[in-house]
């Protein structure tokens, strides 16, 4: 059965969808920057979206939206401190959306189980933080160029992304991290254009693998807007729910959101329905 292991706990992954939800805080993320800022806001959140059914909360302290500019690994540290104290307490998984390492040393150390490293790199640096804390190792695929770029891929985009995950599993295979401790997310949105994030969604089970976790964050992208005709973020639910359930439907794991009460309402169907009626 396929699981993704994170520090002192495991995911079953039986085809059943597991909803992530998002936490940014942050002064200026791309759809809710600001809103969640203060730690007892930040806190609040999390835990309405424990209720509504989150099975793991993913934090960012750095926004990663097209013009965003980088902070330190010390301020990422100082927004996390007190939230990261308050849910401790809380029995949930964390993530934490970093590509510090030493951001992410101080997070495993105070309560986080997960990495969400949108660096779309193997360092080594961070690899080592990884195994050291036998944690999970979420990697997504951004071409490795700033965020709101976009690359031409002379092979199509899935080809690329494909070649990217063999190569950065077998990179952490070889230094000694298993690929249970591994979720791969093909970055949506990160150095792709529509019809790149179409051709994604559309070929995602050729991504999906059956020994590594998969996560797909679809949640408000400009893509939606772009498909739908829909130019507020906050307003792209129903797109981003139609979008989430043809990635379940197409074999991810996870879905990253920020509405996780309709999130969680729409896997409940799926999940009622089971894969093997929906893949007929």
């Amino acid at each position: 059965m396929k699981k993704l292991l994170y520090k002192n706990g495991c995911l079953e992954l039986c085809g059943q969808g597991i909803v992530m939800g998002i936490l940014n805080v942050t002064p200026d993320s791309f759809s809710d920057g600001g809103e969640f800022y203060s730690s007892e806001s930040a806190v609040k959140h999390a835990e309405k979206m424990i209720a509504e059914g989150a099975e793991i909360i993913d934090i960012g302290a750095m926004s990663t939206r097209p013009g965003s500019i980088p902070v330190s690994a010390g301020e990422e540290i100082r927004r996390l401190t007190p939230v990261l104290s308050a849910l401790k307490e809380i029995d949930i998984v964390i993530s934490v959306d970093t590509v510090n390492p030493e951001t992410a040393e101080f997070a495993l150390e105070n309560g986080a189980h997960i990495i969400n490293d949108v660096s779309g790199i193997f360092r080594e640096e961070m690899a080592c933080v990884v195994k050291r804390h036998r944690c999970g190792w979420i990697m997504t695929h951004t071409a490795n160029v700033p965020s709101g770029e976009t690359v031409i891929y002379p092979d199509g985009v899935v080809s690329a992304v494909k070649d990217f995950f063999d190569d950065f599993i077998s990179r952490c295979e070889v230094y000694g991290i298993d690929k249970s401790y591994v979720c791969i997310d093909p970055g949506f949105g990160f150095a792709k254009n529509t019809d790149d994030n179409i051709q994604l969604l559309k070929n995602l089970r050729m991504l999906v693998r059956d020994d590594v976790a998969f996560l797909t964050a679809l949640s408000r992208k400009r893509f939606i807007g772009a498909i739908t005709g829909v130019e507020n973020a906050q307003d792209r639910l129903a797109g981003t729910i139609a979008a989430d359930m043809i990635a379940l439907v197409k074999g991810t794991d996870i879905i990253r959101v920020h509405d996780v009460k309709e999130a969680s309402e729409s896997v409940a169907i799926y999940n009622s329905i089971g894969e093997n009626t929906i893949y007929g």
